[in-house]
């Protein structure tokens, strides 16, 4: 696909990579679309700022570091001469990386999670349905709206476009380790991206790894795992989450009863009906989401104006740990909340984080797109569990404990109420 030029290049500061690079004047016009301005009003690690207070960035900020990346590696393999490399597939990665987060809602996975929604089906949806993306990109081809929806929905026929932009070992994952640990403080996420970008190669159609490049990507997977159970999967994180989906289900369920809200919005109601098109769709972010929060700790309903209070004014809820939870005892904990007066639905929370750092090549399934695979001096491909015991020895690890989340002040006001046996798992007693 032809690449035009801009007359001067566009250059972005960035604390994360220095200087991004704007060469294109696609790229370019697709940055000042309103569908892509749009993400500098969502952030790209939803309600973790209540936990560390840097963790201000912008999905904009994101999606220009994935496009950063994606076009010093696309450099990189230009520069070099792989065979296997097609430069006229560059435009199209570059637009695919750029474009990768375009569907995120408000507090990104949170709401995805509590109304049923994927990012990538709005991003291609947004790219697809007669959006200011889309004329822009039509005027590369007619079919290349298609194109670019393709590689962001792992659809596209060359598996090489598609592993720089989602894979173990992509674009995207390694923008947001080094944007996350930057802006929330932490030293996890600081890996050596120049190393690993220099021993990416394509190879047969996807891109592999250069066998002596192997300790730089053991560091950047236990990187990832360390970024997960530090900040990703923090349990102050999660209850700000909880909050914030328990506020969308309450305003879900009082709206579909036709409970009259003192303040509503169109592009509320629309989601709330499940039929949000895209232009409504596109009205949605964290602005209009917490200016209805805060003018909602105002409503009749009790349990909406706690719920909206609590995630406003950060006043979250707590959590025990316990090794093991059977449905018994979940029963018998909701059932004493039930008794208590306290919402068994709303006032407990159950929630059990894993991760898989890493998934692990079995023998016999042949290679795959979740794996990452060496490339040797002899051209033998080898996955990288086979060959680092690093990596073997955090394959497959869903490491986790059960955290019940529920309100500490309603639950030291029913505890003359609770069971013994329920007040000591909240430690109550």
């Amino acid at each position: 696909m032809p690449q035009q030029p801009l007359s001067e290049e566009k250059v972005f500061k960035d604390p994360v990579h220095n200087y991004i690079h704007v060469q294109d004047a696609i790229i370019w016009r697709l940055i000042n679309t309103e569908e892509f301005q749009r993400l500098r009003r969502i952030r790209q690690l939803g309600t973790t700022f209540l936990t560390f207070h840097g963790a201000e960035h912008s999905r904009f900020s994101h999606s220009l570091g994935v496009y950063e990346i994606t076009r010093r590696i696309i450099s990189q393999f230009e520069r070099s001469g792989y065979k296997d490399w097609l430069p006229e597939e560059g435009l199209l990665t570059l637009c695919a990386a750029l474009l990768h987060d375009l569907g995120h809602g408000p507090f990104s996975h949170s709401i995805e999670e509590a109304f049923e929604m994927n990012h990538e089906d709005w991003t291609c949806r947004i790219i697809l349905e007669n959006t200011g993306i889309t004329e822009i990109l039509k005027e590369v081809s007619e079919d290349f709206p298609e194109k670019v929806s393709s590689v962001i929905s792992k659809k596209y026929e060359h598996d090489i476009v598609v592993n720089l932009v989602s894979s173990p070992l992509d674009a995207d994952r390694m923008d947001y380790l080094l944007r996350d640990a930057y802006y929330t403080g932490v030293n996890y996420g600081t890996i050596d991206i120049d190393r690993i970008l220099r021993v990416l190669r394509p190879y047969n159609g996807r891109v592999v790894v250069k066998e002596s490049g192997m300790h730089a990507i053991e560091d950047y997977l236990m990187s990832r795992y360390q970024m997960y159970w530090q900040v990703y999967f923090h349990p102050v994180t999660r209850s700000s989450e909880i909050i914030l989906r328990q506020v969308f289900r309450r305003a879900k369920q009082l709206y579909q009863e036709g409970y009259a809200f003192r303040f509503m919005v169109e592009p509320l109601t629309d989601l709330f009906e499940g039929d949000i098109q895209v232009q409504q769709y596109l009205r949605l972010d964290e602005a209009i989401v917490q200016a209805a929060f805060m003018q909602w700790t105002g409503e009749q309903d009790d349990l909406l104006s706690d719920l909206c209070s609590r995630f406003i004014h950060r006043k979250l809820y707590k959590y025990v740990e316990m090794e093991s939870l059977d449905l018994e005892t979940i029963d018998e904990i909701r059932g004493s909340f039930a008794s208590a007066g306290l919402h068994p639905e709303y006032d407990l929370e159950i929630d059990f984080p894993t991760d898989l750092p890493y998934d692990v090549f079995h023998p016999g399934e042949g290679f795959h797109g979740k794996q990452i695979l060496l490339l040797d001096r002899q051209e033998r491909l080898r996955e990288i569990s086979e060959v680092s015991d690093i990596v073997r020895s955090i394959s497959g690890i869903h490491r986790g404990r059960y955290h019940l989340y529920y309100p500490q002040d309603k639950l030291n006001e029913a505890r003359s109420r609770l069971p013994k046996s329920i007040r000591e798992i909240f430690d109550l007693n």
